[in-house]
């Protein structure tokens, strides 16, 4: 097999050639057709997330063909699509396994981070945190739905029912949750880098009934704001955004620091929540929301080579949607 694999966090991906991979027990073996790049992939490479299996495959958002099972793994899986996502693998037995809340286990595994990812041409994963996929569909246009759809979907969750939602930071999440708010009769108001037109102009077309800078008030108060960039500053931004009683939720797994901010930005029972990884029962909820939506990813294509120029320009913000890795 082919991998691009992080040697030390900071410095560029390697190409390396290794033995393929053998499925262990209750896990299988993927021959990887698509796998987006995540900007928790930044994270990792970056160094922002300590202490990575390493050396390391990243990559989280995989879409494959099984082509080999372990012992306890259904076989009859073998040739079939799934998607593989950043939660890898849990425990089972902590209090937040017990209780459903997966996505907080206390002895997870995350693909592409704690285990390797899909950076390559195969991966092994999970056999019960693979999730099968539509067999007629596009791999590349499903490959972001993995970890863009699904934490935007968790995000969209626990910001509520409001009708006008905030969407800072309009790229491969953004993009895809903001179909689905439109699809369900909400109003969706993107907020960009200052003077992104390119990317106002990208969240218009996808249904957006304003677009501004970060630095911009929407024309009216919102019910909810999600922020999927991971700048600090745009929390008190938010919060001055949202109506009374309104909630803020961060959907990245790092942000920079949180600035100082007077508390009449979160009084009047403004909330501030994240969100934490995912759990099994968002992708059987999200798959089917964004088949009925009509959710279309817009992607980017590399080779598997390309994959450090994936990441910078993910990184410079040179991308609209997502940059998808084909091996």
């Amino acid at each position: 097999m082919k991998a691009m694999i992080l040697e030390r966090p900071g410095m560029p991906l390697k190409l390396v050639e290794r033995a393929d991979p053998l499925p262990g027990p209750g896990e299988i073996r993927l021959r990887v057709e698509a796998c987006a790049v995540c900007r928790t992939d930044l994270h990792v490479v970056d160094g922002e997330l300590e202490r990575p299996k390493l050396p390391l495959v990243p990559g989280h958002e995989i879409v494959g063909i099984v082509d080999m099972a372990g012992d306890g793994a259904d076989v009859a899986r073998i040739g079939r699509r799934v998607g593989v996502p950043w939660l890898g693998h849990t425990c089972g037995a902590c209090p937040y396994c017990r209780a459903g809340m997966e996505n907080l286990c206390d002895r997870p595994l995350f693909t592409g981070y704690t285990r390797d990812g899909g950076f390559a041409t195969h991966v092994l994963a999970d056999a019960d945190f693979a999730f099968d996929l539509d067999q007629d569909a596009d791999a590349v246009s499903l490959a972001p739905l993995l970890c863009a759809g699904l934490i935007g979907w968790r995000s969209l969750k626990r910001a509520g029912e409001g009708r006008r939602i905030g969407l800072y930071g309009f790229g491969a999440a953004a993009h895809i949750i903001a179909q689905v708010c439109v699809w369900q009769g909400r109003e969706v108001y993107a907020f960009t880098r200052p003077g992104d037109g390119e990317a106002q102009r990208f969240a218009s077309d996808l249904g957006a009934v304003w677009a501004g800078g970060s630095d911009e008030a929407p024309p009216f108060a919102l019910d909810a704001a999600i922020i999927f960039a991971p700048v600090g500053a745009l929390v008190p931004a938010a919060l001055s955004a949202v109506r009374k009683g309104g909630r803020v939720v961060c959907g990245g797994i790092h942000m920079s620091d949180i600035p100082a901010m007077p508390y009449r930005l979160l009084w009047e029972e403004r909330e501030l929540a994240s969100v934490a990884n995912l759990t099994r029962k968002d992708a059987e909820e999200f798959f089917p929301v964004a088949r009925e939506a009509g959710v279309r990813t817009h992607t980017r294509r590399y080779p598997l080579d390309r994959a450090n120029e994936a990441l910078a320009d993910l990184r410079e913000g040179h991308l609209s949607g997502a940059a998808v890795l084909v091996p």
